[in-house]
């Protein structure tokens, strides 16, 4: 059966605020994992996820094992049981003080509370997310991590709740997959960076060769599969949105032609 957007939408919606009520309830990440159909977890059928392999592992490609013991320390247990990414984004990013951050899909608020501590008090970090049991989860999160220098929004990143030129950079964590419209998350990213601001985003990415039904083939799309574009589409996407220098680099393979990514690009200063 062929879903609509609208019930894509309300399908991604429901999963990660079951997320964010188990991990308030004192789930662990490696059971929301497991008991969510999201980008990290392994379905009852390991084919409809991007973790693959059996029901009762979750694939340390995935989570919260992706950040080091040093930025797990500096969390609150709950942000980081949230966790439901396939990277690091701040990896990438190279985050400087001073530095305004925008999270794209910011979940239970890992990425956020990192990126503020990177940017120090003279930064500043925003987290949008559709959800409001993981705003909820998120907002709990930063008042345990004393964290002044954030705020979580409730919007899309469709259309994202900021102003022009906003943000020095935009990351996210295996989110765009998941919205139905992405060139106008591209278009969005674009709008809220400041000219010379750049992006570091962690995604799933198919292999050119596989046609959108070679991907719904391997996997359902709240599992960060159907719905992934492919390495080109990508980046015909950010060319088309205005962005340059842009980059896919494929890190590890999440199902059979499918691939977590790293994914930068920068806003042209004129």
């Amino acid at each position: 059966m062929t879903l609509t957007n609208d019930e894509l939408v309300e399908q991604v919606r429901e999963r990660y605020a079951t997320a964010a009520v188990q991990a308030r309830s004192g789930t662990t990440n490696d059971l929301v994992l497991a008991t969510t159909e999201s980008c990290c977890a392994p379905a009852a059928d390991a084919a409809d996820s991007c973790c693959g392999g059996s029901t009762a592992e979750v694939d340390p490609s995935f989570g919260a094992g992706l950040y080091s013991s040093a930025e797990a320390a500096e969390l609150p247990a709950e942000a980081l049981a949230a966790s439901l990414g396939c990277g690091n984004p701040l990896a990438v990013a190279a985050l400087s003080p001073g530095e305004k951050v925008l999270d794209l899909g910011s979940g239970g608020g890992i990425d956020v509370l990192l990126s503020a501590r990177r940017v120090g008090p003279d930064g500043f970090a925003y987290g949008v997310d559709m959800t409001d049991e993981m705003l909820d989860l998120a907002r709990a999160n930063a008042t345990k991590a004393e964290a002044t220098n954030v705020e979580f929004l409730k919007g899309s990143i469709e259309d994202v709740p900021l102003p022009d030129a906003a943000v020095d950079v935009v990351i996210s964590n295996c989110v765009i997959n998941l919205s139905v419209d992405k060139p106008q998350v591209l278009a969005e990213m674009f709008r809220v960076l400041v000219p010379g601001g750049r992006i570091g985003i962690s995604d799933v990415v198919a292999e050119d060769h596989l046609t959108p039904a070679d991907r719904a083939e391997r996997g359902s799309y709240v599992a960060c599969i159907a719905g992934a574009l492919s390495r080109s589409e990508y980046l015909d996407g950010l060319a088309a949105a205005g962005f340059a220098d842009a980059t896919v680099e494929l890190t590890h393979e999440a199902a059979p032609g499918m691939h977590g990514a790293i994914i930068r690009a920068t806003k042209p200063t004129a």
